[in-house]
């Protein structure tokens, strides 16, 4: 098998953890409240990135720099994790709390417009933007619609805002992340956004929530699930995997977990939707495979 499907099969593996991971956010709200949740999932998802940094780094040496420039590298490296780890606070927890007053389903589709977010904030940033993305904005509108506004009033559910606010801060870690990763190693940049969101998540549930050894205890499938897999397997796998693997193979084969998400809330919640529901689901899934298609680069003078 070559190195290039062993690297599709292996996102194939992402998209599937990363699906399946909103049935156990769904699960475990069951037991504890979003920040106990979000707290323990992410820490854990920190510690289990620690073993694979020192094992990525026996395999790969780094460069003898001096300490003057390790310092600094370091220095870097944490001001950028914990950049990162506070988007990604913003955008798991309202996530989390969504994941409590939707479907796992929906929060999966909504939860990829993060995608059509980006080029929004781009333009905000004034970076410049494809024009074919201002067709996945108005296909990403239209579905969301499909999906969300299932009666007359035109109004989103609280679980769907919350969700959607969930994506714009995706979008906006994106963003940092595109920002600081180029400049570090990303499964330390990862590592560190995961411990930071860890602890700020705690920080907040012991101020806002009331955790219990028990019910933790209990919820320990799906934190675990969600810590050890989502957080540090599917992150792992893709930066492995990415190696390999063309960008936009990757990229497709990676947003194929918002379909991964409706399969398992409908085979183990039990959740079902409206052909209405799953047209917006198709067309927002279009939008995003339109939005990560390679721009056509124009041919110079004299190619064929």
């Amino acid at each position: 098998m070559s190195k290039k499907m062993q690297s599709n099969i292996l996102l194939l593996l992402t998209a599937i953890i990363w699906g399946s991971a909103f049935v156990a956010q769904k699960s475990g709200m069951d037991y504890v409240e979003p920040f106990t949740f979000n707290g323990i999932r992410t820490f854990i998802g920190g510690l289990v990135l620690i073993p694979v940094i020192f094992f990525m780094e026996k395999k790969n040496p780094p460069e003898e720099i001096s300490r003057e420039e390790k310092t600094k590298k370091n220095k870097e490296l944490l001001i950028g994790g914990i950049c990162c780890g506070l988007a990604l606070f913003a955008a798991s927890s309202l996530q989390q709390f969504g994941v409590s007053y939707t479907t796992a389903g929906k929060a999966g589709f909504i939860t990829t417009l993060y995608v059509v977010f980006v080029p929004i904030i781009s333009v905000l940033l004034r970076k410049k933007v494809r024009p074919i993305m201002w067709l996945c904005v108005a296909m990403g509108a239209v579905g969301l619609y499909l999906l969300c506004m299932t009666d007359a009033s035109f109004r989103l559910t609280f679980g769907d805002t919350l969700v959607l606010l969930c994506a714009v801060a995706f979008a906006v870690h994106i963003l940092t992340v595109d920002h600081f990763s180029p400049k570090m190693d990303g499964i330390k940049l990862s590592c560190i956004q995961f411990l930071t969101v860890g602890i700020v998540s705690m920080v907040c549930m012991f101020i806002f929530e009331h955790p219990d050894i028990h019910a933790i205890l209990d919820c320990a499938v799906p934190l675990l699930y969600a810590g050890v897999l989502s957080c540090g397997l599917g992150f792992t796998f893709q930066v492995v995997a990415q190696k390999h693997a063309e960008p936009t193979v990757a990229s497709l084969l990676m947003s194929l977990e918002s379909v991964f998400a409706v399969v398992f809330g409908a085979l183990l919640l039990h959740e079902t939707m409206s052909m209405r529901e799953l047209s917006g689901c198709l067309i927002i899934f279009i939008a995003v495979i339109i939005s990560q298609l390679p721009e056509k680069k124009p041919q110079k003078e004299g190619e064929a």
